[in-house]
């Protein structure tokens, strides 16, 4: 015990010597610290991130790929309106109505699954390659919403029949034809199209912001022009490319508030956007999306919107 308190005495009297060699070594140290100082800063984990959008290659794909899923689709309606009519049955239960039902419902359930994702399909390749309003306004329109129209076609036949269905007991008959009109609904509205863009109005973008890049949030459905002084996408993260690019993620408006102060805030922004905007504004007939600066409302049907 005597032997510890001695070494323990021995190391109290040997640290003032360890004091005095600290500041030597700070000394030798320093130089090493201002080193470190010249290395960059790492990056804050809240800081924007600029993303690369993905390429969008061909519309044919996508094209072939809504109009497989729009068959499969009616393939799932055609089975479920053969059981209603008694001339397909599955077995599940010894419930003949239970077997029913269910088949019915997961008809429906598959058919509305199909019927979005090929709707999303075809308006990816409608962004990819937009449609001439040469062609006229109505097949345009036909053109831009044949999700809506394929939606009806997958839906409606199974909902008269039904209607009129005096097979099914009255409970079943409900459930099945409420979920049946739900699906309709959610289908028709996630198949809308509701910023189509022309092959005019593409054309003219493309021509505007050659060589400029624009930005978009992945949500949006506009693209800006100042990603720093945008209040729409400010501190935000956001996907940085060509207008085509941006067209073809479906940022086929030109935010109003850019459109607005591109200008007026002197922004680093090229002639021929500026142009482009000033046409957009004062010509109700311009192919180009149509912005109205001063209320910030829309002035056509393809029309610019605000927010990101």
């Amino acid at each position: 015990m005597a032997e510890k308190i001695v070494r323990n005495a021995e190391k109290k009297e040997a640290a003032p010597a360890k004091k005095a060699a600290e500041p030597v070594k700070k000394e030798a140290a320093a130089p090493k610290k201002a080193s470190s100082e010249k290395k960059p800063a790492e990056p804050q984990k809240n800081e924007r991130k600029v993303m690369t959008p993905k390429k969008s290659g061909s519309s044919i794909g996508y094209r072939i790929g809504a109009i497989v899923l729009w068959a499969l689709a009616i393939g799932l309606e055609i089975l479920a309106i053969m059981a209603l009519t008694k001339n397909f049955t599955i077995r599940f239960t010894q419930n003949g109505d239970t077997n029913m039902l269910i088949l019915l419902i997961g008809c429906i359930v598959l058919d509305m699954a199909l019927a979005i994702f090929a709707a999303q399909l075809w308006k990816k390749a409608n962004r990819i390659s937009p449609m001439s309003e040469k062609r006229g306004k109505f097949l345009f329109y036909l053109w831009n919403e044949l999700g809506v129209i394929m939606a009806c076609i997958c839906f409606i036949p199974l909902i008269v029949l039904l209607i009129k269905n005096d097979k099914l007991d009255k409970k079943s008959k409900l459930i099945v034809t409420i979920i049946a009109i739900v699906a309709l609904l959610i289908t028709g509205v996630s198949s809308a199209e509701f910023h189509p863009i022309s092959q005019e109005q593409a054309n003219s973008a493309e021509s505007a912001f050659a060589g400029t890049n624009v930005y978009w949030t992945q949500f949006g459905h506009v693209f800006h022009l100042n990603p720093d002084e945008c209040s729409h996408i400010k501190n935000r993260d956001y996907y940085a490319g060509e207008v085509q690019e941006a067209i073809s993620s479906g940022k086929t408006r030109i935010c109003t508030y850019c459109a607005a102060h591109a200008a007026d805030e002197g922004w680093n922004t090229p002639e021929s956007v500026l142009t482009w905007i000033e046409n957009t504004k004062e010509n109700k007939d311009a192919v180009a999306p149509q912005v109205n600066i001063n209320t910030g409302s829309t002035t056509a049907a393809p029309s610019a919107t605000g927010g990101n």
